[in-house]
């Protein structure tokens, strides 16, 4: 290896990169530059990784490190502190920082900006910050950030933080500052002496039987401790949330079913090693026809996808009263075929666990998962160990949208750790994470839906089928999900709806946000549309007419008994809708509902552990996941609120120092189960300080609640009181459009219970908004023989900040009796209804009624950056 020089943040240093080593690579794992993250090494697409090199920024993901040669190289650690802080507070004040992981790059971006335009416009920051990618906020609050940091640069003052934040507040987000400067570490940051990198083998075919597995060379490689396959699982190789049909490893003499099926994993030195150690394990397999059809999976005779379970994974049936007897007298009736397709997560921090041994014996497990204590008892059953073995801790997320409920590398980095008695840390690159984790499912979706001569609904008749892939996730769940949700949130008397689930060789699907609701949304509000043009009506007047109220009934049979807020959010926004048809603009409107609470008859759990430390300050366990969504902020603000103290005194935490198991971070529960969990402790707390006690005098109380919720009742459930779900959240959303048919402004009011935090609310709904856009018209995973067909960010579809239009957030607060502080969850249902609104307006514009996601064939996204690949000629500049 050759030696380079160069000068990084001010001081000359000297390494030897390896042979095509990246200037990122450098950085990080030479260096301890920190800031820099792996999005997409070596794409230098998503720019986390930016740096700039003598002045001008570059992704050094893509950049050969030996290019640095003689060269400056400035990173946000290397700002003064004055600028620093500026840059953290200008972003945190604008809620501009979500999960953080792409913040540090957008924010060195800003200073670069700004240091050759001082005043820029909102379209000039759009462009300059073209490469960065941010899956959580959809850019507009980055703008604001970026605007805030031009001001305060020119003397104008930058606003104050807020306190003491209690719940209704703009409390900015807890760490803020140190996710906008990189310093809050992801499971990637983490180092640990002696750490050893993992490395997976993955399967080479969609369906294959694999004959043999020869590691022999990969185990005398340079640098490799370890090589493990099934052979090496100590305990239940077999795991899975609801279904356990998913292996660590594939067995010699067993069948790959899908394209992310691992067979070996290798640990060694560093992750150079680990990969040319990984590339010489040696796999045959028979290649076996792959069932790649949803519908032909359910054929007679088609071959068993998965040895645990039948091909058919669920099926979803509500009826409720004699739809083929309203179908046949009413006056308007409509039908239609509606598609979505396959959509990858493209959370920009990939999968990474990493796992050590403990001094006590047990191993330490840090997370990135949903639900870290489902990964504990999963990690536990693969090792043949006892649950209280395993000590798990939660390192908040870069991005997660469902993507991580499942089990991904956690399995491995434990069964490595075990194996060589040392700290392994296993990460996915770009390629990998596409290959391996559950997708959104495509859903095909036939409806039949009829109406009275005045517009009133009469009945809805639905067939769903989606395409699970080889291993159950939560795919079951995900079609009964859509299935209630089959008639968006409008009164429906009559209703025939079947939903199903089936494996296929092609890779899992399970959560995404929106979960089933936006994919039925689409096909639901696409036969509003329909029925307004065949009853004379308007479309926001034909939704209005048929809208739930409380005293309703759901598609369920649940009777609505309060916070029941679409008729609010229609209203809302009327004006805006009506006002763009009279200025002769293409407009669309849909409405939505997303439940909030997994319910189902599920038990759910709300636990929280507020203990006083020494120091006056009181950590806050519980047991939900921060993965951007400002959870963590959420629960200090309850906290507050409750106490009576400063939300600056709570350090949220999550791990197994109690027992706090919940179950996933998903349905949009955690606001709802995990508030209430916070308010109780919170309230037990004050007994205390009311009684005369100090901080000082309750140092090591502990103060616990759990809440349980578990009044909810199965679907499908005729008699007594049925009760799917414990809240609901509502939208509706308006699609305006240019004269080009370009997208140009989006107005969504959200009845969000009660905003606990306006700002972070506002936010999560804007950040939903930006990812129904990339739903509705460029985002997809296409599939070749059940191989992902690119891994190429651009290629994947999702907008880019010159892509998104001004977006209009209307909070509408209908308190929910049973939600803390009258709040519900909303980190889903902003994506809900957008696809729909977009369809609308396409409509409006053109004339022509569109049925398949994306709507790659309308002007709307022909304009998008997004869906398209694009050469970088400067070789890493950015």
């Amino acid at each position: 290896m050759s030696t380079i020089r160069f000068r990084l943040n001010g001081r000359e240093v000297e390494v030897s990169p390896a042979p095509g080593e990246s200037l990122l690579e450098t950085l990080r794992e030479r260096l301890g530059i920190r800031s820099v993250k792996d999005g997409c090494r070596p794409q230098g697409q998503c720019g986390a990784c930016l740096a700039l090199l003598d002045g001008r920024p570059v992704t050094t993901c893509a950049m050969p490190a030996v290019r640095a040669e003689g060269r400056e190289v400035l990173t946000i650690e290397g700002l003064s502190e004055e600028e620093r802080s500026l840059i953290a507070r200008a972003f945190v004040a604008a809620a501009g920082v979500q999960c953080g992981f792409c913040t540090p790059g957008l924010a060195l971006r800003a200073k670069h900006l700004l240091d050759h335009n001082p005043d820029p416009s909102r379209e000039e920051i759009a462009r300059a910050i073209d490469v960065h990618l941010c899956r959580c906020t959809g850019y507009q609050r980055i703008i604001d950030a970026v605007l805030l940091l031009a001001q305060a640069r020119r003397g104008v003052p930058l606003p104050e933080p807020v306190a003491p934040g209690r719940v209704g507040e703009r409390l900015w987000r807890f760490q803020g500052r140190d996710l906008v400067l990189g310093e809050r570490p992801f499971v990637a940051d983490l180092t640990r002496p002696g750490l050893l990198h993992g490395v997976l083998v993955f399967s080479a075919h969609a369906r294959a039987r694999v004959l043999a597995i020869d590691v022999s060379r990969a185990a005398g490689s340079s640098g490799v401790r370890a090589v493990a396959t099934a052979r090496d699982v100590p305990g239940e190789r077999w795991y899975g949330l609801i279904e356990q049909d998913w292996p660590g490893f594939v067995a010699e003499g067993e069948e790959v079913r899908c394209i992310g099926d691992v067979l070996a994993a290798v640990a060694a030195d560093d992750e150079r090693s680990a990969r040319a150690a990984a590339a010489l394990v040696r796999v045959d397999y028979e290649v076996l026809p792959a069932v790649l059809d949803p519908l032909a999976a359910l054929e007679p005779g088609a071959p068993r996808v998965n040895p645990k379970h039948e091909n058919l994974l669920s099926r979803t049936v509500l009826r409720r009263g004699d739809a083929a007897a309203a179908f046949a007298r009413a006056a308007h009736v409509v039908s239609g075929t509606w598609r979505t397709q396959r959509v990858e997560h493209l959370f920009l921090e990939t999968e990474c666990a990493l796992a050590e041994p403990r001094a006590d014996g047990r191993l330490h497990l840090y997370t990135q998962g949903q639900g870290v204590f489902d990964d504990r008892r999963q990690v536990a059953r693969f090792l043949g160990l006892a649950e209280d073995q395993v000590f798990v801790e939660l390192i908040p997320s870069g991005g997660a949208f469902g993507g991580k409920e499942d089990l991904s590398v956690q399995a491995h980095a434990a069964l490595l750790c075990r194996m060589t008695g040392k700290p392994v840390r296993v990460a996915l690159n770009r390629a990998e994470s596409v290959r391996m984790h559950p997708k959104r499912h495509p859903i095909t979706m036939h409806y039949q839906a009829a109406c009275d001569a005045d517009g009133r609904l009469l009945a809805v008749e639905a067939r769903l089928l989606g395409d699970s892939g080889a291993y159950a996730s939560v795919g079951g769940k995900v079609l009964e999900r859509a299935a209630g949700h089959s008639c968006g949130p409008y009164r429906v008397p009559n209703v025939d709806v079947q939903a199903v689930a089936a494996y296929t060789n092609n890779p899992p699907c399970g959560a995404m946000r929106g979960f089933g609701a936006n994919q039925a949304h689409f096909a639901m509000e696409g036969c509003m549309d329909l029925l307004a043009e065949k009853a004379g009506l308007d479309p926001w007047e034909i939704r209005f007419l048929n809208a739930l109220e409380a005293g309703d009934t759901f598609v369920t049979g649940q009777v609505l008994e309060a916070s029941v807020g679409v008729k609010k959010t229609l209203l809302a926004v009327k004006e805006a809708y009506f006002a763009a048809r009279r200025a002769g603009r293409a407009a669309g409107i849909a409405c939505g509902i997303k439940n909030s609470g997994i319910g189902n008859g599920a038990a759910e759990w709300g636990k929280a552990r507020l203990v006083v430390e020494e120091d006056g300050t009181i950590s806050l366990y519980h047991g939900y996941t921060e993965m951007g969504q400002g959870l963590f902020t959420v629960l200090t603000q309850f906290a507050s609120e409750a106490s009576g103290l400063p939300a600056s005194l709570f350090r949220p935490r999550v791990d197994s120092t109690y027992a706090l198991a919940c179950g996933q971070t998903t349905g949009s529960r955690a606001t709802l189960f995990g508030g209430r969990a916070a308010l109780s402790a919170a309230a037990k707390l004050k007994t205390d300080l009311d009684a005369g006690e100090s901080l000082a005098d309750l140092a090591g109380r502990v103060y616990a609640a759990d809440v349980l919720v578990d009044d909810t009742t199965p679907p499908g459930t005729e008699s007594g009181r049925i009760k799917t779900h414990t809240a609901y959240g509502y939208a509706t959303q308006v699609c305006i459009l240019d004269e080009q048919g370009r997208l140009q402004r989006m107005v969504a009011a959200h009845d969000v219970g009660r905003a606990v935090n306006p700002a972070l609310c506002a936010a999560q709904v804007e950040g939903a908004i930006h990812m129904g856009l990339g739903y509705a018209l460029t985002e997809e995973l296409p599939l070749e023989n059940g191989l992902p067909a690119t891994h190429d960010l651009r290629e994947l579809g999702v907008l880019r900040a010159r892509d998104m239009p001004q977006v209009e957030v209307i909070l509408v607060e209908d308190p929910e009796p049973e939600g803390p502080c009258g709040a519900k969850g909303v980190g889903e249902i902003g994506l809900v209804p957008t696809a729909a609104a977009v369809a609308g307006a396409l409509f409006a514009f053109d004339g022509v009624r569109r049925t398949t996601l994306p709507m790659r064939d309308s002007p709307a996204a022909r304009a998008m950056s997004a869906g398209r690949a694009r050469r970088d000629e400067s070789g890493g500049r950015a």
